[in-house]
């Protein structure tokens, strides 16, 4: 084994004498040089131009899509934080704390009647949970009121007008003996938040 190799050694000498072996060793050099350089051409490493093309341009769409879906998702988050800041401003204007819900609507309502004309006469109300929330409710409020009708009128513009989110579910009116007197029935909703530490209304 040892004498097959030394036969394959290059013999430099020989080579320098003989110019025709010196050309050969020459062009089969340049033929390894063109094999290697093909090869590189037809098989470049990690794929052809065209693929690597082709790689680029979709790693190039994957990114701006990611980049499209994170700008939607921080437009989500910004809208959802405003969505809650407003909502938590409208039950803060319009709902009542339930503790004080009925004495504080029960003022409003004998202001408006106070400056409408119209007489005030026997009142009930009940609490009612919102359906699907546990921490909101309505306050229903039946109260009879006494006057004309264009008493009625101003006070039910006062009532549309309240800060508070008073609504009138129903209205009934009854004429009376005395001229243009009227006796009136109104059902009108409200609605409270809990606060922390109450109790629900049963």
């Amino acid at each position: 084994m040892r004498n097959s190799f030394k036969n394959w050694r290059w013999d430099w000498r020989r080579v320098a004498r003989d110019p025709k072996a010196a050309v050969r060793a020459v062009l089969g050099v340049l033929l390894l040089a063109n094999l290697a350089a093909a090869w590189f051409v037809f098989q470049t490493p990690g794929g052809s131009l065209v693929e690597l093309e082709s790689s680029v341009l979709s790693a190039q769409k994957t990114l701006t899509a990611r980049q499209a879906a994170l700008e939607k998702t921080e437009r989500a988050v910004e809208l959802a934080g405003k969505a809650s800041a407003s909502g938590g401003e409208f039950l803060e204007t319009y709902f009542l704390a339930r503790q004080s819900a009925y004495s504080t609507l029960l003022l409003e309502l004998e202001d408006a009647a106070s400056k409408a004309g119209i007489r005030a006469r026997d009142r009930s109300y009940n609490y009612e949970p919102v359906e699907g929330s546990e921490d909101l409710g309505m306050l229903t409020i039946n109260a009879n009121y006494e006057g004309t009708y264009a008493d009625l009128i101003q006070f039910v513009n006062a009532v549309d007008r309240s800060k508070r989110l008073l609504i009138i579910d129903q209205l009934a009116a009854q004429p009376q003996p005395q001229a243009g007197a009227l006796v009136v029935n109104l059902r009108m909703n409200a609605f409270f938040r809990e606060e922390e530490g109450e109790e629900s209304p049963e």
